[in-house]
């Protein structure tokens, strides 16, 4: 897991604003060339529509074990629980977390049939991969349900959260049975350094809600909280995935190391593009009202760009303190208002763009830590999975 002191050398060295060249500066060194061709890769790919599902061929019958085991339920689980539970896992999503894990695991032999083969079900190499795998998605789908009840959201990708039909008592337990299967499903890796990562980044997204929630509505953080957010709140678990799975299948220390860093950056390009999405998106793409962070308060990285061209930019500050002190007296139009016209005028500013320059940059330095690894299907999916995370809609 990647702890404080490597969060801080990561955002004061690498997140910042990339020049569009970027991608043609490959590092120097020992492996120049397998970095140089591996950059092109990623040029090249940036340039071409990327389809999830071709990408995640090489691990759909491994993603299937995993949703598989994600479903199941002791029959002695409470009836209601146990429904929603399959409901909400069933609404899916992109499954990229787990996917990363598989693939990441199939980059040991340069391949994934070997461990998830169709004809031989679940073999014994595989079980304790799709268990990393199936504990990671629970674990961000716990985290979706707390969110939730923090963010009073009704709808999630256009489906009804379970907030808005429990108590928000009854789902915020809803969400603990959901963290401990996936600590269950942890155990059952029986690898104590895995267990080990997993606590820590559990222990990290926790810490990482409390500072979303003491952040809101604070505008004179800097970055670096920004930077620090994102990671606990998304990068934490990528970066889970790809190391633990490493560590599962054998790989020497360094691989394992390089693809630590290449969950990091991933999580923290995803999450750049999730926020840019939320300026940019529809409300149709993103299953929720375009803006809906700076509604509640969540100040990210285009809007602090954004803020930052502002000539006097405490005049638009004061205007939505003002028009939140109105929401929280019972009014909330002002503020509604207020949001989209930002929105709008965020869209129109260079904001945008610098926030998708800087996670290029994370993808940049992403892809160089598959450089050590053989081509092969799974490598190609990742790097391909690079370029369409910032290619996507929602």
């Amino acid at each position: 897991m990647v702890d404080q002191v490597q969060v801080e050398k990561f955002t004061n060295t690498e997140a910042r604003p990339v020049a569009p060249d970027i991608l043609q500066q490959p590092p120097a060194g020992a492996h120049g060339a397998r970095a140089a061709a591996i950059h092109e890769k990623l040029r090249r790919a940036l340039l071409m529509p990327q389809d999830a599902p071709t990408l995640l061929a090489p691990v759909r019958v491994g993603l299937e074990q995993v949703e598989d085991k994600m479903k199941s339920v002791d029959a002695d689980v409470f009836a209601p629980l146990a429904n929603a539970f399959i409901e909400l896992i069933g609404q899916g999503g992109k499954r990229l977390r787990p996917a990363l894990a598989l693939l990441a695991a199939g980059l040991h032999d340069g391949h994934a049939t070997e461990i998830f083969n169709a004809n031989s079900g679940m073999s014994p190499a595989a079980q304790p991969i799709i268990a990393l795998a199936a504990a990671v998605e629970m674990l961000h789908t716990a985290t979706l349900v707390h969110d939730d009840v923090i963010d009073g959201a009704l709808l999630r990708r256009d489906a009804p959260t379970l907030n808005a039909s429990w108590s928000a008592g009854a789902t915020v337990l809803a969400g603990d049975y959901m963290f401990a299967r996936s600590a269950q499903f942890a155990a059952e890796t029986e690898s104590v350094r895995v267990i080990t990562i997993f606590s820590d980044t559990l222990r990290v997204i926790v810490d990482g809600e409390m500072r979303q929630l003491a952040d809101r509505n604070d505008f004179d953080q800097d970055r670096q909280a920004y930077y620090q957010r994102i990671y606990a709140k998304t990068a934490s678990l990528y970066s889970a995935a790809t190391e633990a799975a490493a560590v599962l299948v054998g790989l020497p220390s360094a691989q394992v190391q390089a693809l630590k860093s290449f969950g990091y950056q991933f999580g923290m390009a995803f999450q750049i593009v999730d926020d840019i999405l939320d300026f940019i998106g529809t409300d149709a793409d993103l299953g929720k009202p375009v803006g809906s962070d700076l509604l509640q308060g969540t100040l990210t990285l285009p809007f602090l760009y954004y803020l930052r061209e502002l000539p006097q930019p405490q005049k638009l500050v004061d205007r939505l303190l003002q028009a939140r002190e109105n929401a929280d007296a019972g009014d909330s139009r002002a503020l509604s208002a207020t949001v989209q016209e930002i929105v709008q005028a965020v869209r129109a500013s260079g904001a945008i763009e610098a926030a998708h320059q800087e996670a290029l940059g994370f993808l940049d330095h992403a892809v160089h830590n598959l450089s050590s690894f053989d081509d092969s299907l799974c490598q190609r999916s990742l790097l391909g999975l690079c370029a369409f995370v910032v290619q996507r809609s929602s």
